[in-house]
């Protein structure tokens, strides 16, 4: 795991799956995430900091998805099943 953290980061989730040829990461939650939030994605390779744009649960677009669903996200690089999604305050 990444040994770099910021400080007050909250743990949200972790990356169910990611679909490279689209660059999306379905986001496995334990806690509400909106549309606007800034993420930290982080694992063995990952590393990646950015702000969630938009979100989709079965396709269709939401704007926050909470505990026990599926909420799936464009990324802006490469992540990787079982990455830690942080919120970032």
């Amino acid at each position: 795991m990444s040994e770099e953290q910021i400080a007050g980061e909250e743990l949200i989730g972790e990356v169910a799956h990611y679909f490279d040829h689209v660059g999306a990461a379905v986001l496995a939650l334990n806690t509400q995430l909106q549309v606007g939030e800034t993420i930290h994605i982080k694992g063995y390779t990952t590393d990646l900091i950015q702000q969630v744009e938009s979100m989709q649960i079965d396709h269709a677009d939401v704007q926050q998805a909470g505990p026990g669903e599926d909420a799936a996200i464009l990324v802006s690089d490469r992540v990787r099943e079982g990455d830690e999604v942080y919120r970032v305050p």
